[in-house]
């Protein structure tokens, strides 16, 4: 879904009890360079997976995450898995798969890492 508190609300009310937000539109902001509508999209990923943990519901992302976008949305603490297997496997095809998985692990790694670090400092 969107990260939009209506479509949230809705999937609960349907009795969803997992969710995946859509993260392509940060995803397409980054790449082109706009950091104004990056920081907005992501603002609205932060609220929805607060809400949607808030209502009980379990939270995944997807679409579009890359290397350069993992960071973001590993950083956000009710976002339980991302997925990621498309990407991998097309990197796959020019680094390998042990390769890509290990860089795309290790990166989302960090940014948990930060994240809590920052929550006890």
């Amino acid at each position: 879904i969107n990260p939009d508190q209506r479509q949230v609300e809705a999937a609960q009310q349907v009795g969803a009890a997992v969710i995946e937000l859509h993260a392509g539109g940060y995803c397409e902001a980054v790449i082109a360079g706009d950091q104004k509508s990056a920081s907005a999209e992501l603002a609205q990923h932060h609220a929805a997976a607060a809400a949607a943990q808030a209502l009980g519901l379990e939270v995944h992302a997807g679409h579009g995450i890359s290397f350069d976008t993992v960071a973001a949305f590993a950083a956000i603490p009710q976002i339980v898995e991302l997925n990621i297997g498309h990407f991998l496997i097309g990197e796959a095809i020019f680094s390998g798969l042990d390769s890509a998985i290990r860089r795309m692990r290790g990166l989302m790694d960090q940014a948990r890492a930060e994240r809590l670090g920052a929550r006890g400092a």
